[in-house]
């Protein structure tokens, strides 16, 4: 399924993307909202989609809407946040059955649009605010998640070294939200804030499944009123320059220790060297035949995991490992090496080759549920380029032993963050 046919279409307000397939049993639906990500906005867009999705103005209650839901064979509603380089993403899902699956044949898209946009677009307001009980119940539910984060230790280091790494940046924010501005939005701020974003986020919708065209966008005229807004804001990246490496050591009481290590690359999406910049990754931390696993925790037995993830639109390279308190120094250093050996293209054919298909079977596997093509898909919106999945794969496979190690010469070491048991443990 490397040759996808996605439609986009240009609505007052919004892009429609379709992709039409008889791959998926369900059709889904993915509402998607991006702006930047901002310390004044990031907490109010943490609790939105949780309000919004708990009730609308027909369906007051919880309860009322996932019955309704349920009735519709099922159906699932959920949202999600995240934040793709400096930008700020809302995503409202629904996946529904496709009726020529059923004995019943009404129109379930139809009842899709129809409850996906009640949820957006017909909340649960008096006198210009959210309802009060929903907005305190999942005010509390959002500290509850934003806490989570600092009580899962891989988590938290995570977040650590991004907030140390990325100070000053809007990327230090995490998506969920900063758990001291949750006590101040008011279901009236809130609901201001939901006007605000429906005029001017970004949005994008996508609808993918045994559809029509014809009959997708009817539906989408038919359900979806918004207003013009200003053209969407496009990635811009600046190179920061690194004058010294900082070494963060934090001391909690853990009996495990997080090393993580945060390398800046310059490479983005959509760049020629981006796909050099997967493969290089690939071989140094991001599969279990990589450099890392091999090197770090299999031969020295010093890690209980450890790997290394890209932050595509951000231009970053983060390695997580969970080491021994006392063994700080020794995984540094030969973490230090694995990317020496990269620098200096100290790696064979095999593993670029076995690299490729790794990522390549990735790749697939990502796209073979909805909701995973659309988070491929969407890097397009980010970027303000259409690269084809066709391209991706393509790409990938030509490239050479020398663009990967052209592109690990542009690897910074940036930070260096280290939460270690107490002192004197």
């Amino acid at each position: 399924m490397t040759s996808i046919s996605e439609k986009v279409i240009d609505k007052t307000g919004l892009k429609l993307h379709i992709v039409t397939t008889d791959k998926y049993k369900t059709n889904t639906l993915v509402w998607k909202m991006k702006a930047p990500l901002e310390k004044d906005t990031v907490t109010l867009r943490g609790l939105l989609p949780h309000v919004l999705q708990s009730n609308t103005k027909n369906y007051p209650t919880n309860t009322k809407l996932r019955t309704y839901l349920d009735d519709l064979y099922g159906a699932s509603l959920y949202v999600d946040l995240a934040k793709k380089g400096e930008f700020h993403i809302m995503s409202f899902t629904i996946e529904i059955a496709n009726e020529k699956f059923l004995s019943d044949q009404t129109s379930l898209l139809e009842k899709a649009f129809q409850i996906l946009t009640e949820v957006l677009l017909q909340p649960n307001v008096t006198n210009n605010a959210f309802d009060s009980t929903t907005v305190d119940k999942e005010k509390r539910t959002l500290k509850q998640r934003i806490q989570s984060l600092y009580d899962d230790k891989m988590k938290y280091s995570s977040v650590r070294l991004i907030e140390e790494m990325c100070k000053g940046e809007p990327y230090e924010l995490e998506a969920n939200g900063i758990k001291d501005d949750v006590d101040s939005i008011t279901p009236q701020s809130l609901y201001q804030y939901y006007e605000q974003a429906l005029k001017t986020d970004e949005i994008d919708l996508y609808i993918i499944g045994d559809v029509k065209e014809q009959e997708v966008t009817a539906l989408a005229d038919r359900y979806i009123k918004l207003s013009e807004r200003p053209g969407g804001e496009k990635a811009h990246h600046e190179r920061k320059q690194i004058k010294d490496v900082k070494e963060i050591k934090e001391n909690q009481d853990v009996k495990q220790g997080k090393l993580n290590i945060g390398y800046r690359t310059n490479i983005y999406y959509g760049d020629d060297k981006y796909y050099p910049l997967q493969v290089f990754n690939g071989i140094f931390g991001g599969f279990s035949h990589s450099k890392l696993f091999i090197n770090v925790r299999e031969k020295a037995s010093l890690a209980y995991y450890a790997a290394s993830r890209l932050e595509s639109h951000k231009g970053l390279l983060l390695v997580m490992s969970g080491i021994d308190n006392n063994n700080y120094d020794q995984a540094v250093s030969i973490i230090h090496e694995q990317m020496d050996a990269m620098k200096k293209g100290d790696f064979s054919e095999d593993e670029l080759a076995q690299t490729k298909a790794v990522i390549k079977n990735q790749l697939l596997e990502t796209i073979d549920v909805a909701r995973g093509l659309v988070e491929v898909l969407y890097h397009n919106v980010i970027i303000g380029k259409d690269i084809s999945l066709k391209d991706w794969m393509e790409k990938t496979d030509k490239v050479t032993h020398e663009e990967i190690v052209d592109v690990a010469q542009s690897i910074e070491l940036d930070t260096i963050y280290f939460l270690t048991g107490t002192k004197g443990e």
